[in-house]
């Protein structure tokens, strides 16, 4: 059940103390790309991954700004601080838990957001009256997980599969000729970069061209399948706090 289209009275029937939380961001992806991209792809992994579930669980609109001002250089991003982020995504689980959806899964669509989400569901799950912990898609698709880049062949397979209408596709060419290979500037295992900006022409990073819509929908069986063994775990999961010592 997505709570977007849901009325409180079906809220009410659903009995499950297990909830999804897609989380993405609003922020360049090339000019190929929408800028809604990583929302849209958590949202569509987070649906997925429910219906491919074995039990039920509920959905809950998507955190569409996240930790993202390493795109501000490019018109349309969007993006908060870690901690309003932190804050946010902290009380939307605790707004969950209070309707008895305590075990919550974030379906992380953004890169950017990775180490937030990492520290606020630890801090929800000791200091808070629920268990969350973070899934992000694109790390959960085996051997496709080496090709992720930015608004490369990952993503654009993905919208190319669920939201062809969105992809730019006469522009395809132009985001990989401005496109960089890799992410950032790396000296000594550390990358001297902290914008996008700084290599890559576009904002874009990968082959946009390696990503149909079959592999796509490969893409995406991967990740649902990934989500829903993760929910039945979460599900199973005995949380309770381990003793001071």
């Amino acid at each position: 059940m997505h709570l977007t289209d849901a009325t409180w009275t079906d809220a009410a029937a659903v009995e499950t103390d297990l909830a999804v939380v897609p989380v993405g961001s609003t922020e360049q992806h090339g000019p190929h790309a929408p800028l809604g991209t990583d929302a849209i792809t958590a949202e569509t992994v987070a649906e997925a991954g429910v219906d491919a579930y074995d039990g039920e669980a509920v959905v809950a609109p998507p955190v569409s700004v996240g930790v993202a001002a390493e795109h501000r250089q490019f018109p349309g991003t969007l993006w908060v601080s870690e901690d309003t982020f932190r804050d946010y995504v902290r009380e939307t689980v605790a707004s969950l838990a209070h309707h008895g959806w305590d075990r919550v899964v974030l379906v992380n669509g953004h890169g950017g957001n990775v180490a937030a989400l990492r520290e606020v569901a630890g801090r929800i799950t000791r200091e808070d009256d629920a268990y969350a912990v973070p899934f992000t898609w694109f790390e959960a698709v085996g051997d496709h997980a080496d090709d992720m880049g930015h608004g490369g062949p990952l993503e654009t397979a993905l919208l190319r599969h669920v939201r062809p209408d969105l992809v730019r596709e006469d522009r395809v060419d132009e985001a990989r000729e401005g496109a960089s290979d890799g992410w950032g500037e790396w000296v000594s295992g550390t990358n001297l970069a902290f914008d996008s900006a700084e290599f890559t022409e576009n904002g874009v990073v990968g082959d946009p061209g390696e990503g149909d819509a079959e592999r796509g929908e490969e893409l995406l069986e991967l990740a649902a399948g990934s989500l829903a063994a993760l929910l039945s775990a979460v599900e199973s999961r005995d949380v309770c706090r381990p003793p001071d010592r």
